[in-house]
């Protein structure tokens, strides 16, 4: 941290069952489609994502009896879809470009929820658009309030996947702070600059805009070189004791660079996503 900055504080989330916060809002969608009824008894649920939401709901729908299709790829972690089939979920991977997640990835993986949505009449839980994942995380915003009372909160800043914990955490922050920040990977600068590119910051910068990223939902994105978050993350673990990974790396040099700009009275939040023990198969740790 440089001399004279402001005090930064990263709210972990590696403790939740499946190592990861996305365990909120997993839960938020299922019960809320479940109370709606959207979802009914013995239904196939389907999902594509990253890793860790499809960790999560395989978590939630083998506890409450659902069979789940996930579509993935091998962009992405393989302890997080070795984590999805422990859980008895079905596995769909789709090949990436070199290890690389880009915007097309995404655009081939919803074509496979489509076809098994059209095949197996499964419910599709849809975490770019379902707002019921707000709920989730309006829960977690609260822990940060009841974490850091009597501190005076001046920024939130997290980096942007599906826009669900920026909004919904941000909801519950905004009449207890300054500023929200969004954060993206500087290769993939959709926030910043109308453009997505390849990336390796799992559970990030899909490309587009994500449609729950309401307008007013942020007062600032910035890009943040995801070069700085992986040679921070051996930092985190190594003198710090937060054991996370690249997003979570992201957050807090977003943070921290946050915090130089402020004074050492003022305090800067953000989120450690998940834990590390998603990402030892990988480089990030070598």
């Amino acid at each position: 941290m440089p001399a004279g900055s402001a005090q930064v504080l990263v709210k972990l989330e590696g403790g939740n069952p499946t190592g990861s916060y996305k365990d909120r809002m997993a839960l938020a969608m299922i019960e809320g489609a479940e109370r709606s009824g959207r979802l009914q008894p013995g239904q196939r649920v389907v999902e594509f994502t990253g890793g860790s939401t499809g960790s999560s709901l395989a978590f939630i729908c083998a506890v409450k009896g659902y069979p789940l299709s996930v579509v993935s790829s091998d962009a992405f972690s393989p302890e997080k879809l070795r984590t999805m089939q422990a859980f008895g979920a079905d596995l769909v991977v789709v090949p990436s470009d070199q290890g690389r997640i880009t915007p097309d990835l995404f655009v081939r993986m919803r074509h496979e929820v489509d076809r098994i949505v059209a095949s197996d009449n499964a419910f599709w839980t849809d975490q770019f658009n379902n707002e019921d994942a707000l709920d989730g995380y309006a829960i977690l915003g609260q822990e940060i309030l009841d974490q850091t009372a009597g501190t005076e909160l001046h920024t939130f800043c997290a980096a942007v996947g599906t826009g669900g914990m920026m909004v919904g955490v941000g909801r519950t922050l905004r009449p207890h702070l300054n500023r929200i920040v969004a954060l993206e990977p500087a290769s993939s600068p959709m926030l910043t600059k109308g453009f997505g590119g390849a990336h390796r910051v799992e559970g990030t910068a899909t490309g587009t805009i994500p449609p729950l990223l309401a307008e007013g939902a942020y007062d600032e994105a910035r890009a943040v070189e995801e070069s700085e978050a992986r040679e921070l993350v051996k930092s985190l673990s190594r003198q710090e004791g937060v054991f996370a990974g690249t997003s979570s790396a992201l957050n807090v040099v977003g943070a921290i660079q946050l915090a130089s700009e402020l004074s050492p009275d003022q305090t800067v939040v953000t989120v450690a996503a998940d834990t590390g023990l998603k990402y030892l198969a990988g480089d990030l740790y070598l």
